[in-house]
């Protein structure tokens, strides 16, 4: 029979530290913040709009910035091969408030149109959504680290104006388009808007940490890239009735911007 003292002495058997198991479906929300940069440019689209590249009056290339919160859904797949690698799908979708705004501006001779002008311009990411796969490294059983990429679409709103900012009014009559504009003082004289769906493609990487058996919380980079489209600015209004109003392009590209976020994943 034992003594306690010698009882005591005995070695205790450590107990298994548990293997963490990422294989299975889930789904979470995400908060993150979104910015991007952008190149502004116009262009001509007509007879009437080519005589304002004469006196300066297409508007110059200019810059401006775009930034925003975002939140959202994520719902995925994981497979865990083996111990160190794991391989997924993951779909998102996000409320986005990444906008900017920039202006060109300029001013035309004083002989024979006068005046400076300004051309404001503004855009919008109103939602975005991805389709990724996910390649991931694990560096201990409760740790994630990932590169992913995959599609992208996403709502893009963008609005343009030509003001002009002078005291005098100034006129165009195209040649054998028959295009033309009248632009009063202190006026809009050009406006065009678009929304539209476009889709394009993501690429990043994070790591994802599990909290508990079913809970893990992620940080992650993505950046994003949707096709863009040219907008077409209209003249309000015609010098000569019947005549085909005249209009001027903007051109932003690519509606690119980069995102950080945090989210919870929940595993089912």
């Amino acid at each position: 029979m034992l003594s306690s003292a010698s009882a005591a002495d005995l070695p205790v058997k450590a107990k298994p530290v548990p293997v963490y198991d990422w294989t299975g479906f889930y789904a979470g929300v995400n908060v993150g913040y979104g910015w991007g940069d952008r190149d502004l440019s116009y262009a001509p689209n007509d007879d009437a709009t080519r005589d304002l590249i004469v006196f300066d009056g297409i508007p110059p290339p200019a810059s401006f910035k775009t930034s925003g919160a975002l939140g959202g859904l994520q719902f995925g797949y994981n497979r865990q091969l083996g111990t160190g690698w794991l391989v997924g799908l993951e779909t998102d979708f996000n409320w986005s408030g990444i906008k900017g705004s920039g202006i060109s501006s300029g001013v035309m001779p004083p002989v024979p149109i006068p005046g400076p002008y300004s051309a404001p311009f503004d855009e919008r990411i109103d939602w975005f959504g991805t389709v990724r796969a996910r390649l991931g490294y694990l560096p201990t059983s409760t740790l994630l680290t990932y590169v992913t990429g995959g599609l992208a679409s996403g709502q893009v709103t963008r609005s343009g104006r030509y003001i002009n900012n002078s005291t005098f009014a100034f006129t165009a009559n195209g040649g054998p388009d028959n295009s033309d504009f009248t632009c009063a003082s202190g006026t809009t004289c050009f406006s065009g808007v678009s929304r539209d769906v476009t889709a394009g493609w993501t690429v990043g990487g994070g790591f994802e940490y599990a909290l508990g058996e079913r809970t893990t919380l992620k940080a992650e980079y993505l950046y994003v890239s949707l096709a863009g489209k040219k907008i077409t600015e209209t003249a309000l209004a015609v010098f000569v009735p019947g005549d085909t109003p005249a209009s001027i392009s903007a051109n932003v590209g690519r509606a690119t911007f980069n995102t950080a976020r945090i989210g919870l994943n929940y595993r089912f």
